[in-house]
């Protein structure tokens, strides 16, 4: 269950529960639908990133990431795709500028 006061330890597991159940679906190489699906579990869209679900060459993607920045420290970070072959998700301290993943995301502006 989303704890909104709760810490970002405290919101792993419906974090990953969330990300699993993704997963599961025909949509586990999108990465719309994980936020999508974050959203709805109470999670902040102005606090997310997202990477391309496809390559430079149009390929899916082999490792798709995710994140939720928690208040000021902490990230949710999730990663899936052929190359894990299945859901990794972790607490991770906050990289510079607030951000929680490496490199280039892509807009959440649906």
């Amino acid at each position: 269950m989303f704890v909104p006061d709760g810490t970002a330890e405290e919101n792993l597991p419906v974090f990953t529960a969330v990300a699993e159940g993704v997963w599961a679906t025909d949509q586990r190489g999108s990465g719309r639908a994980y936020i999508d699906a974050l959203i709805g579990a109470g999670f902040d869209r102005e606090t997310m990133q997202v990477t391309q679900d496809q390559s430079t060459v149009g390929n899916p993607a082999e490792s798709l990431q995710f994140s939720v920045r928690w208040r000021e420290d902490a990230c949710l970070v999730g990663q899936v795709g052929p190359s894990t072959g299945q859901v990794v998700t972790a607490v991770l301290p906050q990289l510079a500028e607030g951000r929680c993943l490496i490199g280039t995301t892509r807009a959440i502006d649906w």
